[in-house]
């Protein structure tokens, strides 16, 4: 995948469920400029990582699967808090996320 073609998407502070829909609204306005195939979602300045967050990530994974660009999208979780990385791991998402990748740290 091209990292020239890598969009955007930083989450910061408390994450909420309130904020899942326009997270995922944002995802989806970064996937209509053509050419996109990646984003990057920055969460290391996300605060106090709970299952808000895994929902946030879960969802803006679902809205990237079911993107419609040829090849797909790649979710890539920059900056992930190790509390993050354990929850994922917990509810047993790390591998079911599919076009989710997080980076080591």
């Amino acid at each position: 995948m091209d990292a020239t073609n890598a969009k955007a998407l930083v989450l910061t502070g408390r994450v909420t469920r309130a904020e899942v829909p326009g997270l995922c609204a944002e995802l989806e306005a970064l996937l209509t400029v053509p050419g996109t195939t990646v984003v990057d979602c920055y969460v290391g300045g996300v605060t106090d990582p709970d299952l808000a967050l895994v929902e946030a990530v879960a969802r803006l994974a679902l809205v990237a699967r079911r993107a419609a660009v040829p090849g797909g999208v790649v979710l890539r979780l920059r900056d992930a808090p190790d509390g993050l990385r354990s929850l994922l791991a917990l509810v047993g998402l790390s591998e079911v996320l599919g076009h989710v990748r997080v980076d080591p740290p």
